[in-house]
């Protein structure tokens, strides 16, 4: 079976001799551009130098306006700067509103206590209140001129001075505060001579106190004098209150 069908191959194929003569060749046909005339791939060649930067485009159209970004960080203080000129003044404004009514001051009533005595007469006595009679000043009727005392009314600083004539003895006069002695002067005499004594102190008085002058020993430091051309005074006055 195969051999048959061998043979039958064999007749079915031309032959060389029975070939027609060959037609006249027509043209080739163009290759494809960029195809290899042997139809096949070459080796892949190498890039190009870089081209010359080609002109700048045209601008583009503004694009819509973003959103506002976060605030920045408040900087360092900047150093003062120099003073303006002073500007014109401004036109005189309304009067305001009356305020509302103020507390109560302070009384504008004044304390006053002084008074100012003299002696009359010559003929004191010893170890009590000398009582000067012959009444300068005692408006407030502070001065007792029956006893010789001067009473506190009001409480304060007060300032107390004399001025004694001493004449025939000697004099030792003592200022008293209430049973106490608190100043001391003492004057010998000159024989047939008048002499001067004084004294004065500062005392800080309460209210029912009492101040008066007063000889003190015996009877011959009792040299106080008066007439018509000599005093012997005493004065007290009252320099700051306490109320």
């Amino acid at each position: 079976m195969l051999v048959l069908r061998a043979v039958l191959l064999l007749l079915a194929l031309p032959s060389h001799a029975e070939e027609p003569p060959p037609a006249e060749a027509e043209a080739p046909l163009p290759l494809p551009k960029g195809a290899c005339a042997s139809w096949m791939a070459g080796i892949p060649g190498h890039p190009g130098h870089n081209g010359i930067p080609g002109r700048d485009g045209r601008d583009g159209t503004p694009g819509e306006k973003g959103e506002k970004g976060d605030a920045g960080l408040i900087g360092p203080k900047g150093d003062t700067g120099d003073p303006g000129v002073f500007g014109a003044a401004g036109p005189r404004g309304f009067p305001g509103t009356p305020g509302r009514k103020g507390e109560p001051g302070e009384g504008a009533y004044v304390y006053r206590s002084a008074f100012s005595v003299g002696l009359e007469t010559h003929v004191t006595v010893p170890n009590v209140p000398i009582r000067f009679t012959k009444i300068f000043y005692n408006q407030q009727n502070h001065y007792d001129g029956t006893t010789g005392k001067f009473h506190c009314s009001i409480p304060g600083l007060y300032y107390f001075s004399y001025h004694i004539t001493v004449y025939l003895k000697d004099v030792k006069v003592s200022l008293f505060r209430n049973d106490k002695a608190e100043l001391f002067t003492y004057d010998q005499y000159q024989d047939k001579n008048v002499d001067q004594a004084s004294g004065s102190v500062l005392l800080h008085l309460g209210v029912g106190d009492q101040v008066w002058l007063q000889v003190y020993g015996n009877g011959d430091n009792s040299g106080l004098y008066a007439d018509n051309i000599n005093d012997s005074t005493f004065t007290g006055f009252l320099l700051y209150h306490d109320i």
